[in-house]
């Protein structure tokens, strides 16, 4: 448990003279005082420990949610509502129109024996009620339902006038979540495909997801990694890119990867990945391999892999990162090739960490960084998705007990809070594929990565959370570094900026205010995929394309769905118009050039110690 300083506030009465002025107290006052004193140092130290440890506690049990922020927003919504008659009576004309429609689909099917036109359809990423068994009775009626019933309750949640923004969000996401519990996808009985696979295979698809559940349950309370996940060894099968890590320190390890060409280009290539999972989700397997790719184009990469912290890092904070992860890392590429400029390039997280190393370095003069690239990373907070919806002082203040107990915030609890925002894919439709329809869903290189996560210091995620969430310092110009404050329109670098069409964690509309945010070129280019799929994309990647559109420093603003209608549109991979973009912004080929230096030479060889940290 850490020590605890509170700082008690020094009284002065109105009227009264100076320190210096004032005649002592007696001896037996001074006494009394100085007890009072730790008297109530100790209740506020006691009364401070009591609460975080309560709120820890109820953490653990919640995923980190508050429920102090939930009660909040549902009393919000339930107190709105009940004082709006008018949206009452919508509501309940709603619900009316709705029993009209279902009955009238119903009474079509019953009398013509055949399946009616669906009175409603699902969402297009609702793929739960596609299948033809679907379209048969009673599981049409227990479909349509259930949709014309999630449907009300999304008509329920929003619209209700004095509700703040994020609570009715927090309303009507819960809402949603709820109904997901109990769709009809979700239970053997209501499930026509779980019904068939059980009658043709005699019940033996359920003997096999009994089987997998056990497995599953064995591997989680061992702390074990997923099944399947074994096939995908980290320096062997992944992340296995050839190179020498030639620098280490508290926080990072620096690999210099071996380069696949005789000549590159004199430019090279640093990538701060994200510290929220490991840094190899840029060098998968070697047909996917971001990394793989920018080697044979001719290019010299270095990549930062971050350690995974534990307990006594929980005093690492933003600056820390800063300082020890891309400073401490272009010091040592610049001592490796020396008088060369570098191609930056950040993602996730660790492209706000970039855009903020390179603001700080375009006040100071420091003029190194040859191009900024940023991979789904936000720049302004204010349009950050689902993720908002833990992000007020409430739920700030409880996830903060959490990691304050324990000194950061752990593996599963970060899990936990990116499955309950994707619950349709990450939990229910797992549930049914791997425990009730008894196939285990097959394991890629990628969902092996991402199961492979990491810690997040208490310090750090705090000032994360606080600073650029809740606080948007950085799109206001307030995030300071080195007692400073940085602000992007400082960077005068060309930036390219990719945005994925199904982002839950960076949304585009978000990733694309650096457009907003800069005077500089920027190129941005709108991939398909989600935050990690759209982002290892290499070519060949099937159902790939994406919208590229360059705003010159000096041009008017373009607003994201004028982007979205004027963009050109590409097939395939973006991998060749990035590294395309790189080229026009590099120089000459030159020689290899050798890992390490004089001062850095090799450690050991890639991937490294860090990666390996569970």
């Amino acid at each position: 448990m850490s020590n605890l300083v509170v700082k008690l506030p020094s009284e002065k009465r109105p009227g009264s003279s100076l320190p210096s002025e004032r005649k002592a107290p007696p001896p037996s006052l001074q006494s009394t005082a100085h007890t009072a004193a730790s008297d109530d140092y100790a209740v506020s130290a006691l009364g401070d420990i009591v609460d975080r440890s309560l709120h820890a506690a109820a953490a653990r049990l919640t995923l980190g949610v508050s429920p102090a922020a939930l009660t909040a927003a549902y009393l919000d919504w339930a107190t709105h509502l009940a004082f709006s008659p008018g949206k009452q009576l919508q509501l309940a004309t709603k619900a009316a129109r709705k029993v009209s429609r279902f009955a009238r689909y119903s009474s079509k099917c019953v009398l013509s024996g055949t399946p009616a036109e669906r009175c409603i359809e699902p969402l297009p990423q609702d793929r739960r009620f596609a299948g033809p068994e679907w379209q048969q009775w009673p599981y049409n009626f227990l479909s349509q339902a259930f949709l014309l019933n999630q449907q009300w309750w999304y008509n329920a949640t929003t619209g209700v006038r004095g509700v703040t923004r994020q609570h009715e969000a927090m309303v009507e996401f819960g809402a949603r979540q709820i109904l997901d519990m109990w769709a009809p996808s979700n239970f053997i009985v209501t499930n026509p495909e779980i019904l068939k696979q059980t009658l043709s295979q005699g019940g033996m698809n359920l003997v096999r997801g009994m089987q997998n559940l056990m497995d599953d349950w064995e591997r989680h309370i061992g702390g074990k990694r997923p099944a399947g996940t074994e096939q995908f060894q980290v320096g062997q099968t992944i992340a296995a890119t050839p190179g020498k890590v030639i620098y280490r320190n508290r926080l990072i390890e620096l690999i210099q990867y071996a380069p696949a060409t005789n000549a590159v280009k004199p430019e090279p290539v640093l990538i701060v990945p994200a510290w929220i999972m490991k840094y190899y989700i840029l060098d998968l397997s070697p047909q996917n391999s971001l990394v793989n790719y920018l080697r044979r184009q001719g290019y010299t990469v270095f990549m930062i892999s971050w350690k995974n912290p534990g307990p006594d890092d929980r005093d690492l904070g933003m600056e820390d990162y800063l300082k020890l992860g891309p400073m401490a890392a272009l010091d040592v590429v610049n001592a490796v090739v020396p008088d060369r400029k570098v191609h930056a390039t950040g993602y996730c997280i660790g492209g706000t960490l970039l855009a903020i190393a390179a603001a700080a370095m375009a006040r100071d003069g420091d003029d190194r960084l040859k191009s900024v690239t940023l991979f789904a990373s936000q720049t302004d907070f204010t349009e950050a998705g689902e993720l908002m919806l833990f992000i007020n002082e409430s739920q700030i203040a409880f996830l903060e007990d959490l990691m304050w107990q324990q000194g950061f915030l752990d593996t599963a609890q970060m899990a936990g809070a990116f499955q309950i925002l994707r619950s349709n894919d990450l939990v229910w439709s797992r549930i049914v594929h791997d425990y009730l329809m008894g196939e285990r869903t097959p394991m890629t290189d990628l969902t092996a990565w991402n199961a492979d996560a990491t810690r997040m210091p208490y310090r750090m995620h705090t000032e994360y959370l606080r600073r650029l969430f809740l606080d948007d310092e950085l799109a206001e110009g307030r995030f300071a570094v080195g007692a400073r404050p940085v602000v992007l329109s400082d960077i005068r670098v060309p930036i390219f900026a990719v945005g994925t069409t199904r982002d839950h964690v960076a949304p585009w509309h978000s990733t694309y205010k650096i457009n907003l945010l800069t005077d500089t070129d920027v190129t941005y280019l709108l991939t398909t995929g989600g935050h990690n799929a759209g982002i290892v994309s290499e070519p060949g990647h099937p159902h790939r394309s994406y919208q590229i559109m360059t705003k010159k420093a000096a041009d008017r603003y373009v607003d994201p769905e004028a982007y979205l209608a004027t963009a050109p549109r590409k097939e395939g991979s973006w991998w060749p118009e990035w590294v395309d973009w790189l080229t026009d912004h590099s120089g000459e080929a030159v020689a290899s050039p050798a890992a390490g230096a004089a001062a850095y030479p090799p450690l050991c060889a890639a991937p490294g110690t860090y990666v390996m940290q569970a």
